[in-house]
């Protein structure tokens, strides 16, 4: 792909729009001023662009207006203010402007900082737009964290994000990941996060909205996103909001039986924990950038199909670039205060102890220790059998370097590092490396290896380079 060239600032950006008289739409703001219009109008010249500007903070002028609606700061409030305020200036204006107008609306409903409020501000921003005069229209849509501390810098980067998003959307459309690029242009990552993006319409049927979330993280727009089981992208504050988490760490090139077997272990020793309902329990498997990485590139094809097949055996999946644990736990901390358990295996326990791991933390292991475990954060060990081993290696006989015995000892007799019980020992032979070469030799032993209906899918559908060699 291509790298982005000339690089615009938001004032370069936005003159760029007044002064193309083919582009022609309405900006509608709710919670946080009318940072984007007022964009347009400081540079000049917005006449040639904005037909119509409005926030309709009042609520019941708002439903007056869209429509009720549960939530006003909510997806389905941003699709009614897109519904209504694009219908409304094509109705209005086809007729009147010159024929080779392509019309767009823009809007954005979102919980900015206020003297009364320190929740989390978020918010979701969106434009629907024609990419060519009089055609059907195509979305942008966008949910958003804002991270400054005043309500006048959210306020200030909601306009910079806004103005980036209109430029994008109609400049660079037949580049997507230009778009999303373009979307951090004059923001650092401390301003603003956007935790998912979609695309639809016409313009944007070839578009794969799971890749282009993915390009999210890459453009350092956020540190993770999230799919629900269906395969879905969603707002990770909403699946994850208050609930307890238990999260399976690993390439998943396949997912084996020794990954289910680790998490089924991990659940029966997490719900013993008292402040876990079984029924409430979020299995997470989350899947690291730098395991999806190879050379500077990502293998989207390979990506698609761990989702799948991660999503076919019900788990909620999480693609993040966290390297250390700690900051893994941090993330999933912003959602709920409910237990979090990690699994792992006795293997990667090894990294766990391991100094170098933590160079650059001014208290080196003590301190990514005590950001790990600071409250209900349990790891959940699971035992390893390397091949030919004549002893099963667990949590009870695993060694660390002298140094850090007492460490190893002070965490297992506090209840945070918990030894878990194979449910089915014979998983404990399984190689997913040498599943995944076995695969792609075609069908044969390795089929054992993983759940009948991942081989299935993996055999049907070619994934993972099956029958490659």
């Amino acid at each position: 792909m291509r790298k982005r060239d000339n690089i615009l600032s938001t004032d370069q950006k936005a003159l760029a729009l007044n002064l193309d008289k083919f582009k022609y739409g309405s900006i509608v703001e709710i919670g946080a001023g009318q940072e984007v219009a007022r964009r347009f109008f400081h540079v000049g010249a917005a006449a040639g662009t904005v037909a119509k500007t409005m926030s309709a903070y009042d609520m019941a002028v708002s439903d007056d207006i869209y429509g009720h609606v549960d939530r006003y700061v909510s997806r389905a409030r941003l699709m009614q203010m897109l519904d209504k305020e694009f219908s409304q200036v094509v109705d209005r204006l086809t007729h009147v402007r010159p024929k080779n107008t392509t019309f767009f609306a823009y809007a954005a409903t979102v919980t900015a900082r206020s003297f009364k409020q320190k929740n989390e501000c978020h918010g979701w921003i969106g434009i629907r737009l024609q990419l060519h005069p009089g055609a059907q229209p195509s979305d942008v849509i966008l949910h958003v964290r804002m991270l400054d501390n005043d309500n006048a810098l959210q306020s200030e980067a909601l306009g910079i994000l806004g103005v980036n998003l209109i430029h994008g959307a109609f400049f660079h459309h037949d580049q997507p990941e230009w778009l999303i690029e373009g979307l951090a242009d004059g923001l650092s990552p401390e301003r603003i996060e956007v935790d998912l993006i979609h695309f639809s319409g016409p313009y944007f049927e070839e578009v794969e909205n799971r890749l282009m979330n993915l390009h999210l993280i890459t453009s350092w727009l956020t540190r993770a996103v999230i799919f629900n089981p269906a395969g879905e992208v969603v707002v990770p504050g909403e699946l994850l909001y208050r609930k307890p988490m238990l999260v399976i760490r690993g390439s998943f090139k396949p997912v084996t039986c020794v990954n289910i077997d680790m998490m089924l272990g991990g659940q029966k020793q997490f719900s013993q924990v008292s402040a876990v309902d079984e029924q409430e329990v979020l299995s997470l498997a989350e899947i690291t950038m730098n395991s999806l990485a190879t050379g500077d590139s990502i293998d989207g094809a390979d990506f698609l199909a761990r989702i799948d097949l991660l999503a076919s055996q019900g788990y909620t999946v999480m693609i993040s670039d966290y390297v250390r644990f700690f900051r893994l736990r941090a993330y999933l901390r912003r959602y709920t205060q409910k237990p979090i358990g990690i699994v792992m295996s006795v293997r990667d326990l090894e990294v766990l102890f391991d100094e170098k791991y933590y160079d650059g933390l001014e208290g080196g292991i003590l301190e990514a220790f005590g950001k790990l475990f600071p409250d209900n954060t349990h790891v959940y060990v699971y035992p390893s059998r390397p091949h030919d081993a004549a002893e099963m290696i667990t949590l009870d006989n695993f060694s660390v370097p002298g140094h850090l015995r007492h460490l190893l000892a002070h965490l297992k007799e506090n209840g945070k590092l918990v030894s878990i019980e194979p449910q089915d020992a014979g998983h404990l032979e399984i190689d997913s490396t040498e599943t995944l070469a076995g695969l792609r030799r075609g069908r044969g032993s390795w089929e054992k290896d993983v759940p009948e209906g991942v081989a299935q899918r993996i055999i049907e559908k070619r994934l993972l380079g099956f029958d490659s060699e």
